[in-house]
């Protein structure tokens, strides 16, 4: 038997989890990724739109990204923001798509790279704990108010325990797997 309150936590543990992942996408590793590309926005007939929503991205070389826009008027706008956006980026335009030629990592960026990873995965833990504290207060109020008693109590905290070690261990998993993607040369 689960309470409501470890039910809870898991799902909000899931998303800490899938949020990770989401920003660990955009971390460049050496590849050309079209995912790299996800929080560029495009102004596109006066409103900010994602790049993908007004392009085809593909990575038809390991270092290469190539841009297809749906509408050719907007290649100059696209340019314009990868060059703003804080991924280093040099784009090409050359009148049909925009080209992106990855140069290759220098052992300094890696190092900053292998970082910015190990930080987003100390901000997944510091979620994934939060959620442990207040689902301990909600068990710990119910044993107070006399709604469980406290072997349950203690049982359910166990459990609880255990599934946020188990969570933070799926993060620690996930940061080294993508320092080595990154460290990989």
């Amino acid at each position: 038997m689960s309470h409501p309150a470890i039910e809870e936590a898991r799902n909000k543990m899931e998303k800490a989890v899938s949020v990770l992942k989401g920003e660990l996408v955009s971390v460049r590793a050496g590849r050309a990724n079209p995912a790299m590309l996800e929080k560029v926005t495009v102004s596109y007939y006066g409103a900010d739109v994602p790049l993908n929503q007004v392009a085809t991205i593909t990575a038809p070389e390991p270092r290469l990204l190539v841009i297809t826009p749906w509408d050719g008027s907007v290649l100059g706008e696209i340019e314009r923001a990868i060059q703003k956006s804080d991924l280093g980026l040099n784009p090409t335009n050359d009148g049909k798509v925009v080209r992106i030629v990855l140069p290759p990592l220098t052992e300094e960026r890696r190092r900053e790279l292998v970082k910015l990873v190990k930080k987003y995965g100390e901000e997944a833990k510091v979620a994934i704990r939060n959620v442990r504290r207040d689902a301990l207060e909600v068990l710990k109020k119910a044993e107070k108010d006399g709604e469980l008693p406290e072997d349950t109590a203690r049982r359910l905290q166990d459990e609880l325990q255990k599934t946020t070690d188990a969570y933070v261990k799926k993060v620690d998993e996930i940061v080294e797997a993508k320092e080595a993607e990154i460290l990989e040369i």
